[in-house]
């Protein structure tokens, strides 16, 4: 459901609607002076940007990378897909997929599913345009690469998002939304939520339904041991700056003595720093891991201030009892996808593109613009030669009637 069933839908809803997306369309709105010239037409025509390169990741293997590859083949492109050396069987399977549909022959090729394959493919081949999907780190090395032979890129890269829980909010709700979020595919997902800003007004009740689920909460088997110990040293030392773990005991107990458990190889049981002071590294939200830190908050522009100190904003997510309080919170918040009373879910809307901004990525995946992206617009203007008849200079009184027309036709 998180993986395969968003790719189908994606699938059906690029086949319903790429016709009318891709197909030539007349520009409008053609000024007065142009109906001069016999009014020339203007059409745009989408066509194809050339040659694409896929590079996959592994944290949804299947859909991102097949809704990528799905949108640059129904635009018209020839697509090179690199597989993630982390998730190589599904996705090999996905192209061969791919391979198997009548498309023709060298429309689809694939690559080794390895990290050099990947370097090497950016760094020495042409592309008209290249996707990638993946960490910040990597995501730089390939933007410079593409920079250095003026290459477009798209880039969705990780987010490190905050969940706002204002003080009208319904706090199990909240709770129950943001854990679900934290604890999906070991929170080794994108736009999950890594700090929750919750207004003092609702703070204990969110806390304790949030205290509840962490208890009873397995552990997870996360990517790679790494990523498993570097959320654990993260939840530490918030424990060690005051913060308590959500599952140790009940909320309002005295501060439990057993310290939080430490991973078993990449298994991990997911953890909540409840009252995690604002300035704790874990608040910044640089792990790929279920790890949330609750930080709670007198006023919403405290929440705002301990959000904009992290430069990464992919998502956001809001719970408040007054929708109007969420939509004018949501242009504040510097993040593409907005979810206002749940996380992450909604955004598998095959209509929702995806977008980062500064270290978030660059460009838009899935949905319109996606789609659109994997184009150029071509503008074909279709005229009667008409404009040979005003090269020759007016003079002075047509010089004095045109100004007045446009200054009659353009005042505001």
């Amino acid at each position: 459901m998180t993986d395969v069933a968003p790719l189908l839908a994606a699938c059906r809803w690029t086949r319903r609607r790429a016709a009318r997306l891709l197909g030539e369309r007349r520009v409008g709105g053609s000024p007065w002076w142009m109906g001069l010239l016999r009014g020339p037409m203007v059409v745009e025509r989408r066509v194809p940007i050339g040659r694409v390169l896929l590079i996959g990741v592994w944290n949804y293997p299947v859909q991102i990378l097949g809704i990528q590859l799905v949108q640059a083949l129904v635009a018209g492109n020839r697509v090179v897909v690199k597989p993630s050396e982390r998730s190589p069987k599904s996705q090999e399977l996905l192209v061969q997929l791919a391979l198997e549909a009548a498309l023709p022959e060298g429309t689809v090729s694939l690559a080794p599913a390895t990290r050099e394959e990947g370097e090497r493919l950016v760094r020495d081949k042409r592309f008209d345009h290249i996707v990638f999907t993946g960490s910040t780190k990597t995501g730089e090395a390939v933007a410079a690469a593409a920079a250095a032979r003026f290459t477009p890129a798209t880039l969705e890269l990780s987010g490190r998002d905050s969940a706002f829980v204002l003080d009208d909010a319904d706090p199990v709700l909240a709770a129950e939304s943001i854990w679900a979020a934290v604890c999906m595919n070991a929170g080794q997902t994108c736009m999950g939520p890594r700090r929750a800003l919750v207004h003092s007004a609702v703070y204990k009740p969110f806390v304790e339904r949030l205290s509840r689920l962490a208890r009873r909460t397995p552990a997870r088997q996360l990517i790679d041991e790494q990523a498993a110990a570097n959320a654990y040293e993260l939840v530490v030392k918030a424990l060690e700056m005051g913060g308590r773990d959500a599952a140790a005991e009940p909320y309002g107990s005295p501060a439990p003595s057993e310290p939080v458990p430490r991973p078993i190889g990449r298994l991990w049981r997911p953890t909540a720093v409840i009252d995690c002071p604002g300035m704790a590294t874990l608040v910044e939200g640089r792990h790929f891991g279920p790890a949330l830190a609750v930080v709670r908050v007198e006023r919403m522009e405290d929440a705002l201030e301990v959000h904009e100190r992290c430069d990464q904003h992919l998502s956001a997510s809001i719970f408040t009892g007054t929708p109007s309080r969420a939509r004018r919170l949501a242009v504040l918040l510097g993040a593409t996808v907005i979810t206002v009373n749940d996380c992450v879910a909604p955004s598998a809307h095959p209509g929702v593109s995806i977008g980062g901004r500064g270290e978030s990525g660059l460009g838009l995946s899935r949905g319109e613009e996606g789609l659109l992206s994997m184009t150029r617009p071509v503008y074909i203007t279709e005229s009667r030669g008409q404009v040979r008849k005003i090269l020759k200079e007016p003079g002075r009184p047509g010089v004095s009637m045109l100004a007045k027309m446009v200054s009659w036709s353009y005042r505001w």
